[in-house]
C-alpha cells in the first residue's frame, strides 16, 4: 500500500516557549520537542511535509535591520522571510535528522526556500492584518505606531503586535520540486512562514513584495496542491473550542465540513488571529478534495492519529 502524505503546519510561536526563552538556541531546543512526535508519524509510515509559521522570527529580523540601520542597510521584509525560511528550516531538518537517526529511520531530509505568488491587486494590501514579530505593551505599540506609522492590533488578548498586508496565496512557486522529494521518500521542509510572498510584474518576472502570507492558508495550499491524505495543524491547544474564552467553552472532538462552515460563519467561536484562519483552512483543504484534517498540539499528535484526542474535521 503506498505511504499517505501529511502536511504538518507548526507555528512560529510554538518555538519560543516564553520571553525568557526566545534565543536561537531555545528555538532550537523546542523544534525538538515538535520534531519528535512528526518522526513517529515518518515510523509509522507517513511522507510528511513540515510548514512552519516564522512571524516571532521576522520581528526579530525587522528589528535588527532598525537597530543598524544607522550603519547598515534595512532588510526588506520578502527578504526577512527568506532569512527565516532558511534559520528555522536549518534547527527543523536537523533535529529532523537527528531524531531519524536515534531510532534507526533512513530518510533523507530537506528544506527548501519556497516562494508563494500573490496578486499585487488584493484588497488585502490596503487593509493590513497579519500580526508579525514579537509581542508587545499597548504603550510600546502605541509608540512605534506614532513613531514609525505601524498598523498595530492587540492579539487574542496575547499583547499588541505590528500588522502588514496579508493577500491570499494563490500558487506555491516550488511545487513540483516538493512533490518531485516527496516522490523519493524525502522529509521536506517547505513554505515556512505561508511562504516568501511574491508577485509578477509587467515583464512577467516574480518579485518579492512586502507582506506576509498565512502560513495556515499556504499550508492548506499546498496540502490541496499534493493531494495529502492529511492536514495537520499543531497549535498551542490539544483541542478546537466552540465559545473559546466564553463561560460557554465547549472542547469538540469532531468536526464536519457544514459544521466547521457554519460555526465560523457565526462569528464569536474562533479568535480572528488564531484559530479562525485555521479553521478557514481547514474548510478550503476539505472543500478542495481534501482526506480528513486533525488541530492538536504537538505533544498530543500521536494519540490524535489513533483517534484519541485532538479535533478532527471531515468533509461528512
Amino acid at each position: 500500500m503506498p505511504a499517505k502524505t501529511a502536511v504538518v503546519a507548526i507555528g512560529g510561536n510554538s518555538l519560543i516557549k516564553n520571553p525568557r526563552h526566545q534565543t536561537v538556541s531555545d528555538q532550537y531546543l523546542a523544534a525538538h520537542e515538535t520534531t519528535v512526535h512528526v518522526v513517529s508519524m515518518v515510523a509509522h509510515g507517513w511522507n510528511v511535509i513540515v510548514s512552519h509559521g516564522n512571524g516571532p522570527q521576522v520581528g526579530f529580523v525587522l528589528r535588527r535591520s532598525e537597530l543598524a540601520a544607522h550603519e547598515l542597510h534595512e532588510v526588506p521584509l520578502d527578504v526577512c522571510g527568506a532569512d527565516t525560511q532558511g534559520a528555522i528550516g536549518y534547527a527543523l531538518a536537523q533535529n529532523l535528522q537527528n531524531e531519524m537517526r536515534r531510532r534507526g529511520i533512513e530518510r533523507p531530509v530537506a528544506a527548501l526556500v519556497t516562494q508563494c505568488e500573490v496578486n499585487g491587486e488584493d484588497p488585502a494590501f490596503a487593509s493590513p492584518s497579519k500580526p508579525i514579530g514579537s509581542f508587545m505593551t499597548e504603550a510600546e505599540a502605541k509608540r512605534r505606531q506614532a513613531e514609525d506609522g505601524w498598523v498595530v492590533i492587540e492579539d487574542a488578548n496575547r499583547g499588541w503586535r505590528r500588522v502588514v498586508a496579508s493577500p491570499r496565496p494563490l500558487r506555491i512557486v516550488e511545487l513540483d520540486s516538493i512533490k518531485t522529494l516527496v516522490d523519493v521518500g524525502v522529509v521536506v521542509v517547505a513554505v515556512g512562514g505561508g511562504g516568501i510572498p511574491v508577485v509578477r510584474n509587467d515583464a512577467g518576472d516574480l518579485e518579492g513584495v512586502a507582506a506576509v502570507i498565512d502560513k495556515d492558508l499556504a499550508s492548506s495550499l499546498l496540502a490541496q496542491r499534493l493531494g495529502a491524505d492529511l492536514f495537520l495543524i499543531a497549535t498551542a491547544v490539544e483541542k478546537v473550542a466552540l465559545g473559546f474564552g466564553t463561560p460557554a467553552q465547549q472542547w469538540v472532538d469532531k468536526l464536519s465540513l457544514a459544521q466547521a462552515r457554519r460555526y465560523l460563519a457565526e462569528g464569536g467561536h474562533f479568535a480572528k488571529g488564531s484559530m479562525a484562519p485555521k479553521i478557514q483552512a481547514v474548510i478550503e483543504y476539505l472543500e478542495h478534495g481534501g482526506g480528513e484534517a486533525l488541530i492538536t498540539d504537538p505533544e498530543h499528535i500521536e494519540p490524535a492519529l489513533e483517534g484519541q484526542t485532538g479535533t478532527r474535521f471531515t468533509v461528512c
